[in-house]
């Protein structure tokens, strides 16, 4: 499904199978898939576990990361119990960041972070708030904490067609070492080309996007399978 702006009640449904959707990306050729469960966002734990599960049972050939109602240690091994690569870590990261260095230590490899940004600023709690924390000044303590990416949301753009806000994500990604993730606003396959060709732009940079409420979103309307010709779509 689509929300605009993060925004609960301004949603479109793509699809009520999420696993059948799941498949269909595999077999369109994606390499990884970024899963976010926004009732657990929302809700501030995990709703829709077991569909997840049924995903990564589906799928095993595929890299799976998982975001949305994550806010302890137990929701984490679950999930990498159940075969998810890679936790995403949001409203807690921003709230108790010591959290994050806790776990980046006791599951090494496993641990991105998501900030979803507005004006520089990130925003929690299913997007509903927005807090005084600069998002390069905590994307730096993450990365020294040992996280294993960042995905940057402009949540201004998220949803609503317009593209991608290439500058700020940029921006981001030549402050770090670690990958960055661009996220929000994606329509077409000219926004991915407008992203990896971006002037400074660093090749460990990544586009992605999906998410998760009983139902998965495709927020565009990009062949995916066209754009899996290059090496840095997926």
């Amino acid at each position: 499904m689509r929300l605009v702006q993060g925004d609960m009640d301004r949603d479109t449904v793509y699809s009520d199978d999420p696993v059948k959707m799941a498949v269909k990306w595999a077999e369109a050729g994606a390499r990884r898939l970024h899963l976010v469960d926004l009732d657990g966002a929302f809700e501030g734990s995990p709703i829709n576990y077991e569909v997840i599960h049924k995903i990564v049972e589906e799928l095993p050939m595929i890299d799976i990361e998982v975001g949305g109602g994550i806010r302890d240690e137990d929701t984490i091994q679950n999930y990498l119990d159940a075969g998810v690569r890679y936790v995403i870590l949001g409203t807690k990261a921003v709230k108790e960041p010591h959290f994050v260095s806790d776990v980046c230590i006791e599951f090494p490899g496993h641990i991105i972070v998501g900030l979803d940004v507005r004006n520089g600023k990130v925003a929690i709690d299913g997007w509903s708030k927005l807090s005084k924390h600069d998002a390069l000044d905590l994307a730096r303590r993450f990365e020294s904490d040992g996280v294993e990416a960042i995905i940057h949301t402009d949540i201004g753009r998220d949803g609503m067609m317009q593209g991608l806000n290439v500058e700020a994500t940029a921006s981001l990604a030549r402050e770090l070492k670690i990958p960055v993730y661009a996220s929000g606003g994606v329509t077409n396959l000219d926004d991915i080309r407008r992203l990896v060709g971006f002037r400074g732009w660093s090749s460990r940079s990544y586009y992605r996007q999906s998410a998760l409420r009983r139902k998965i979103r495709f927020c565009g309307s990009s062949d995916f399978g066209r754009s899996t010709v290059r090496s840095e779509f997926f």
